[in-house]
């Protein structure tokens, strides 16, 4: 491909003169570098590591230091960890910052667009957590996975069982406890009397064995207890890759408290003692401590597997945002602002698929019917203006809570729901107070009423 030059911005200042962008692909990269390092600015690229290697060599020859590359699926991961490898400052570029002008979109102008905009210092890096963060993000989103797939099998069993007019799921409230799991169990194994089945069940179970029994009365098919059978295989196999999961975590885990400086405070008690669905097998608040050095499950909302899942998205070093506000607006949980001669046009939270935004609003659906501080702000913002921007601002309360208590070892401490009204409640009083001044009236409190004769 042939040299080509690109319009000259004497207004505008280049600060990267060693800049270079990729146009991501399934298949191939285009690469892009300065015009006058090379007769051929941009060149085509395979996407076998043996072409990526090829990639940064060129780069090299080129006096790159600096890539800019688009976040287009997982392609880019591949590229993006070897280029760091080969010792280049490599940022990932949202697509929706970096458009190109319109009337011209090929593979070659794509990547000497984002070429001269990276040059031009016009590019905002996307946030990538370090390497050992990566590892244990990579280690928790697979075991996200496996629960999901565990939890469609939990589904596959019930929908065998009501074939057979099995209704243990009215009789249990959840048929992968004690008492689901021993009654599956002995139907796969060929138990088939209600009287036996009812006496596998727990002394902590609700139900009577005569509810027991009478829910256990079915109509018996091989096709039914065949995918009863496939079913709980796959399950038992899906909890045993969730358990070499929480090994591989528990390793990763244990890096970071290695890396991890300076000595934690004790661990206070524990504010939630019963034990999670689905949480991993080890004790994960006391690892997490071990880890940022403070206690995360103080914050309400925030319990030990949630607390985990937020410290692998975003990390345990939050320099990268300057202040709580900046955290908050990364995570789309802060207000728009939409702003078009001179008027607010839309103060709507832009859309995300941040999993920790998802996250921080899980909690915030969760705490809502605490007898907490942020819970009766909740039941008091969804009162006035809906259950879906009380969640949001309630998950932006949160996200400020847990990046002060990383950033700057907050301690968190809870008044109580009755603290808050109360001074929600001497906040109104004082804006009615200072409204009736600028009005001319002075409030006075209500005389008791008198008894009517």
């Amino acid at each position: 491909m042939g040299k080509t030059t690109c319009g000259g911005h004497p207004e505008l200042k280049m600060v990267n003169p060693g800049a270079a962008a990729i146009d991501i692909g399934s298949t191939m990269h285009m690469a892009a570098v300065n015009p006058d390092s090379t007769d051929m600015p941009v060149r085509a690229f395979g996407t076998f590591t043996r072409d990526l290697h090829d990639l940064a060599a060129w780069f090299r020859s080129c006096g790159v230091t600096s890539v800019a590359m688009e976040s287009t699926g997982v392609y880019w991961i591949p590229a993006f960890e070897i280029l760091e490898q080969h010792g280049f400052y490599v940022i990932l570029v949202n697509a929706r910052y970096a458009k190109n002008v319109p009337g011209r979109k090929t593979d070659v102008s794509d990547a000497g667009w984002l070429r001269q905009l990276h040059a031009y210092g016009l590019l905002r890096g996307s946030f990538r957590p370090e390497a050992e963060i990566a590892t244990l993000r990579a280690y928790m989103r697979q075991r996200e996975r496996l629960v999901e797939y565990a939890a469609a099998h939990i589904q596959h069993m019930q929908k065998a069982l009501m074939e057979m007019n099995l209704q243990l799921h009215h009789v249990v409230s959840d048929i992968t406890g004690v008492t689901g799991m021993r009654i599956i169990r002995a139907i796969v194994a060929g138990e088939r009397d209600p009287d036996v089945l009812a006496s596998f069940r727990d002394v902590r179970c609700h139900s009577s064995v005569d509810t027991i029994r009478a829910a256990l009365v079915g109509n018996d098919r091989d096709e039914h207890i065949f995918a009863l059978t496939q079913s709980l295989e796959l399950y038992d196999t899906y909890q045993a890759k969730m358990v070499a999961c929480d090994g591989k975590l528990e390793v990763a885990i244990a890096a970071l408290t290695v890396k991890s400086s300076g000595t934690p405070t004790p661990l206070p008690k524990a504010r939630i003692k019963r034990k999670q669905v689905n949480a991993p097998s080890f004790d994960v608040r006391a690892a997490l401590h071990g880890v940022v050095g403070i206690d995360l499950t103080q914050i309400h909302g925030l319990g030990p597997s949630l607390a985990l899942k937020l410290v692998a998205e975003c990390g345990t070093d939050l320099k990268a945002w300057p202040s709580a506000k900046h955290f908050t607006s990364w995570l789309c949980l802060a207000p728009g602002n939409k702003i078009s001669g001179g008027k607010l046009l839309s103060s709507r939270t832009r859309r995300s698929s941040s999993r920790a935004a998802a996250l921080l609003r899980l909690a915030a659906v969760t705490i809502g019917r605490s007898d907490t501080a942020l819970g009766a702000f909740y039941r008091r913002l969804s009162s006035r203006v809906g259950k879906q921007k009380a969640v949001t601002a309630t998950a932006r309360k949160i996200a400020v809570l847990f990046y002060n208590t990383l950033r700057f070892g907050m301690t968190y401490q809870d008044l109580g729901a009755a603290a808050y009204d109360e001074r929600h409640r001497t906040r109104v009083i004082a804006n009615l107070h200072r409204r009736a001044r600028s009005l001319g009236y002075m409030l006075a409190p209500k005389p008791d009423a008198e008894a009517v004769s």
